[in-house]
């Protein structure tokens, strides 16, 4: 069986604390940026959501860290689907240090589906819905820059 969606990044200078570790409120912007990238892996980036009058509204982001990050560690966030309603659903962020696998956090955000005009609480279309359940197994996004060299 494949891996979940996976985004790898590699941590910056500025997304530290002087404690010398990412700041707590970072981790939100990882966890949406790897989202916003599993949503563009599904085939269903944030622009087509908005051209359908529709929207995604985060609703609630829990994270529970285990250990912490650092400046320049490469970290990978594996995303799924955990729950499938009718007008909202779920996604999990499982956070690791890529090189040792090590457990940086967790987070889970609840979505809510929405109309743009009027903004109101809608179903989650049928094809949207099938491609969340289905995911992205198997794809990467990396971003961490490993690998690249100077041409």
């Amino acid at each position: 069986m494949a891996a979940p969606f996976c985004f790898r990044f590699r941590v910056r200078y500025n997304e530290c604390d002087a404690q010398q570790v990412v700041f707590n409120a970072r981790y939100g912007d990882y966890v949406d940026i790897a989202m916003t990238e599993f949503m563009r892996a599904l085939g269903r980036d944030y622009s087509q959501l908005l051209a359908a009058g529709l929207d995604n509204q985060v609703v609630k982001l829990t994270t529970e860290w285990q250990s912490p990050a650092r400046f320049d560690d490469v970290l990978d966030v594996f995303v799924s689907l955990t729950h499938m309603g009718n007008t909202s659903f779920s996604l999990q962020a499982d956070i690791r240090h890529a090189d040792d696998g090590r457990a940086i956090a967790h987070s889970e955000a609840v979505y809510v589906m929405m109309t743009t005009e009027p903004f109101e609480k809608t179903p989650v279309p049928d094809d949207l819905r099938e491609l969340l359940q289905v995911g992205a197994p198997g794809v990467v996004i990396d971003q961490s820059g490993r690998g690249l060299r100077a041409g």
